[in-house]
């Protein structure tokens, strides 16, 4: 398939007023690209007894940005391979529970697409590549694949603070340079107690919203400190987050990683052209209705356009 980041060659320039006091309206008017990009989202369906639908057709979906429909252009209902980058807690706090953390993160690699790829990152102070992108090779056993990625899940030194907000920014923008499929995920497992980034949540959220990556998290909170951050990420984003509960009793764990995996192998691809093209910086809001009794849809909540450079300035 060809890839659906691909922007479309469609100008828009400004016209140039050349009229006497043309000029000073000119310059008040939004600079817009160039080229118009085609604008691609997954949707989440689920029942009222929240269970992944996925025998939809395009007919069923409307697509909203800014409240205006748009038309849209591409429909896929089919498992479409993603890059995923694993963010794992190494902290202090997280060392009794590491056991349980590292089955559920490889749980979640092996209900993965053979055409996946996966990398391990994990975060205590600092973050750390401890696994780079591993394509899950269709021409060999998956376990192979699995054995490559389990000695980078695999750590005993649980030690330090948590830089959990750094260890998103590191990972997304690791994702954002190595991965070579059009999906992109993150997968965060944390007790969320947040104490030692540097990196505020805004700029997390306009960064990833930049290089359309979805969140999805599992937090082993001690409380609700910290559940905001992981909602709020992941609404944004487009992902969900999961609250096993107690970290004493943590059962679901695994379940909620394979919840994840599910999900992400049963969304649709959805993809449009804006029918108005967005400013420099703007951000668009996004929404998708789906008919059917009971039937909802969740997706990014919108996107944001890539600044570009004005002319005589540096990338």
């Amino acid at each position: 398939m060809a890839s659906l980041r691909r922007v479309l060659a469609v100008a828009t320039p400004l016209a140039l007023a050349v009229a006497r006091g043309g000029a000073e309206q000119a310059v008040r008017e939004p600079v817009f690209p160039s080229e118009t990009r085609l604008v691609v989202l997954q949707a989440t369906v689920k029942n009222g007894r929240g269970e992944l639908v996925t025998n939809l057709g395009r007919e069923a979906f409307t697509l909203y940005e800014d409240g205006k429909a748009q038309p849209i252009s591409v429909f896929r209902a089919d498992d479409v391979p993603v890059s995923l980058g694993l963010l794992i807690d190494n902290s202090g706090s997280m060392r009794r529970l590491r056991a349980k953390v590292e089955e559920a993160a490889l749980a979640c690699v092996r209900a993965s697409n053979h055409d996946d790829e996966v990398f391990v990152l994990n975060f205590a102070d600092k973050a750390s590549i401890d696994v780079p992108m591993t394509p899950m090779t269709p021409m060999r056993p998956m376990n192979d694949d699995v054995r490559a990625l389990e000695d980078g899940i695999a750590r005993l030194d649980s030690i330090g603070g948590t830089a959990m907000r750094d260890a998103i920014e590191i990972g997304s923008r690791y994702l954002n340079e190595h991965a070579r499929r059009d999906r992109r995920v993150l997968l965060l497992i944390t007790d969320g107690n947040d104490n030692a980034s540097v990196t505020p949540l805004e700029e997390i959220r306009r960064r990833t919203e930049l290089r359309e990556i979805a969140i999805y998290a599992i937090g082993l909170l001690r409380n609700d400190h910290g559940r905001h951050e992981l909602d709020e990420l992941a609404e944004a984003t487009g992902g969900a987050a999961y609250f096993p509960g107690e970290p004493g009793s943590i059962d679901t764990l695994e379940p909620n990683a394979l919840e994840i995996a599910r999900q992400i192998r049963s969304q649709y691809t959805i993809a449009y052209t804006p029918s108005h093209p967005a400013p420099d910086g703007s951000y668009r809001k996004l929404r998708v209705d789906v008919r059917g009794s009971g039937l909802t849809a969740t997706t990014r909540a919108g996107y944001r356009m890539p600044r570009q450079p004005r002319p005589g300035e540096s990338r």
